[in-house]
């Protein structure tokens, strides 16, 4: 199976540590990433999902991003707008994608224990991959 992943840039530190336990759980479960793309935030990720998803190498696609609480409700407003669209995209394109974003209302600590559920992310792309091919 090839992988795509899109990768938040926001709150990188633990972004960058969820990338890495994916790509190790990948090679684990015998899947090749092919492409991973950097976004900007959450929110920027469908276009890059879509384009992974576009691609004819690329059998799904795993995001990673940690939506962390601040002042206001815009981290809910945030992964529920990309998690709505990135759902979306799995359907229109039948090609399994995950969502290894963890948030909203996570503190900055939250966040950091959760790094361990980007191998989650993999594994339900890889097992939805072998299911429906």
């Amino acid at each position: 199976m090839k992988l795509g992943i899109v990768v938040s840039e926001f709150n990188y530190d633990i972004t960058m540590m969820m990338l890495e336990r994916a790509k190790e759980h990948a090679d684990f479960l015998g899947a090749d990433v092919k492409k991973v793309v950097k976004v900007p935030g959450v929110f920027d990720m469908p276009i890059a999902v879509k384009m992974l998803l576009e691609d004819k190498k690329i059998d799904g696609v795993v995001t990673l991003g940690a939506v962390i609480k601040g002042e206001t409700d815009h981290d809910e407003i945030v992964i529920q707008h990309a998690s709505r669209k990135i759902a979306d995209l799995s359907i229109e394109y039948n090609k399994p994608v995950s969502l290894g974003i963890t948030g909203p209302g996570q503190s900055r600590l939250q966040a950091e224990s959760r790094v361990d559920r980007a191998k989650g992310a993999v594994e339900s792309v890889v097992k939805l991959y072998n299911r429906i091919k």
